[in-house]
């Protein structure tokens, strides 16, 4: 999809279609009908642009890439050494063939071999003087020779790499020095140099080192997706240096040949504690560099950047650029996907339980994207534990995680009074309320399950004699146990001459009383 964007953005910055198929190294007539599906397509070109390229995909249907013969291939790798193979004496291109078609039965016959082996000779071309526009292109690299500052706790020497990027047409420089030469220390490394500059051009030229090219390839070298990111969201596009090719990337080398020289060079005998010092130094020395008067010309390169170059720079996005990570994971059976590098779950809609995911996360937030559709979107959290959406669990799971004492009393009331105070009682019995949450929904359970009348008339039995489990309360179910207690609370008490009625106890008492108060004042 890099292509594709890098289509988009050269289309809106005003480039012909036969300029673009050099830079992309597209046929015009492909370049011709990406343009036209852009001119039709509902979205203008900044909405498709500012679409996750999974949505991208689904709404671009790009196609597929044109064929390749296999046989080519493997031919084009060898015509250097063929070539220079003819330059040798009593070799023919006959000898060469017969060694080609031993290696490669299936290969190209004598004709066609000699046909392309002419084609590619002719296709070799002198050094062409390249001509630099302005505000353009931005070189970048890093130097081969590194610095170092000393820790001041073990005084160890800390090797940095340093960045290096040149604008061709003013060859105004910037250095940084980083820890090393990670996607991260490259994208916080370039992201500075923009800013350092005050916008952005219409090309990166990298090298091929893997911060920034993930496979390298003379015609179509696959790029980091950080990189991609980064470039899209400054309005750029990334045409690498092609692999083995230094005179692509020669205002580069020029350049750090130059720091070396008057950077390097100038910093050779001073000491450093830390990168921060290291790096103000290196920024203070590189400024004169940029302020020297060059060479032949009347004016220095800072002069050059502010009067020709720094006001066809883009201007900078108002957000920083925020790195983006992708992985492929599946959504497990407890519709989460699992982020390892965090130990931590994020809930997914339940109907996606099975499927393959892809996600895209960044410092602050984690997106799900599913088919190409965005289904979830997290805070990202980067301690193991859950992060879930009500919504995306089913009902069972959204039971589990709703219990508490006043949920289980709220349930049990639509039910019935009885089976409410007695889940009442249990609770207020318990210091440790999720210990009941079972047998909870044990009762809820066996309440749907049997006649509700004779279920309350057991509840109500379980909360008068304060026996509230779940086994007592079948205990009652399966021996009705509620009939016999119905028929012993109306049997009325039989008449018998030796009951004594309350005033007997009352009369009782009070005796007892008056003899305890009589044994209280004798002995005083």
């Amino acid at each position: 999809m890099s292509i594709i964007k890098q289509l988009l953005q050269l289309h809106l910055d005003g480039t012909s279609n036969r300029q673009i198929s050099k830079l992309l190294y597209l046929d015009k007539g492909t370049v011709n009908r990406y343009v036209q599906k852009i001119r039709s397509h509902q979205l203008t070109p900044n909405q498709l642009l500012a679409l996750d390229d999974l949505v991208l995909e689904k709404q671009f249907h790009a196609g597929s890439p044109a064929y390749t013969d296999e046989r080519f291939e493997i031919f084009r790798n060898k015509v250097d050494y063929w070539l220079k193979e003819l330059t040798r004496k009593h070799v023919t291109r006959h000898i060469l063939w017969k060694e080609y078609r031993k290696n490669y039965p299936n290969g190209y016959g004598y004709s066609q071999f000699c046909y392309h082996l002419n084609q590619m000779s002719l296709a070799q071309k002198p050094t062409a003087i390249l001509e630099h526009n302005a505000g353009e292109k931005l070189y970048v690299d890093f130097a081969g020779d590194k610095m170092h500052y000393t820790d001041l706790h073990s005084n160890e020497h800390i090797s940095v790499y340093v960045f290096v990027a040149t604008l061709p047409c003013s060859d105004y420089t910037f250095t940084l020095a980083v820890t090393n030469q990670t996607t991260d220390s490259f994208i916080y490394a370039l992201q500075r140099c923009l800013h350092f500059l005050g916008g952005s051009p219409k090309i990166l030229v990298p090298d091929n080192l893997k911060a920034a090219v993930i496979k390298s390839d003379r015609y179509e070298p696959q790029i980091n997706q950080v990189l991609e990111d980064f470039a899209n969201h400054y309005g750029c596009v990334v045409i690498p240096a092609r692999v083995a090719k230094p005179k692509d990337k020669a205002m580069v080398e020029s350049a750090v040949n130059r720091v070396y020289q008057r950077v390097y060079a100038a910093l050779r005998n001073e000491q450093f504690f830390s990168l921060e010092e290291l790096n103000y130094a290196l920024q203070q020395k590189t400024m004169d560099h940029n302020q020297t008067r060059m060479q032949q010309k009347p004016y220095s390169r800072e002069e050059k950047f502010l009067a020709d170059e720094k006001p066809l720079l883009k201007p900078l996005p108002v957000q920083l650029f925020e790195i983006r990570y992708y992985s492929q994971l599946k959504v497990a059976q407890n519709n989460c996907i699992y982020l390892a590098r965090d130990k931590h779950y994020y809930s997914v809609p339940y109907q996606h339980i099975g499927k393959d995911a892809t996600v895209i996360y960044t410092r602050n937030m984690v997106r799900v994207y599913v088919t190409g559709e965005l289904v979830a979107t997290h805070q990202r959290s980067l301690k193991a534990g859950y992060s879930t959406v009500k919504e995306h669990l089913c009902s069972t799971h959204q039971h589990y995680l709703q219990r508490s004492p006043e949920y289980y009393i709220a349930m049990a009331g639509k039910y019935s009074a009885e089976l409410e105070q007695l889940f009442k009682s249990l609770f207020e019995s318990c210091e440790i309320p999720e210990l009941l949450y079972r047998r909870c929904d044990g009762l809820l359970s066996l309440q749907r399950k049997c006649n509700p009348i004779d279920f309350n008339k057991a509840c109500s039995i379980a909360t008068k004699n304060k026996i509230l489990t779940l086994r007592f309360v079948k205990t009652i179910l399966e021996n009705r146990a509620f009939e016999t207690e119905a028929q012993t609370e109306n049997k009325p008490l039989p008449i018998h001459e030796n009951l004594r009625g309350k005033e007997y106890f009352i009369e009782l008492i009070n005796n007892q009383s008056q003899s305890k108060q009589t044994n209280h004042d004798r002995s005083n």
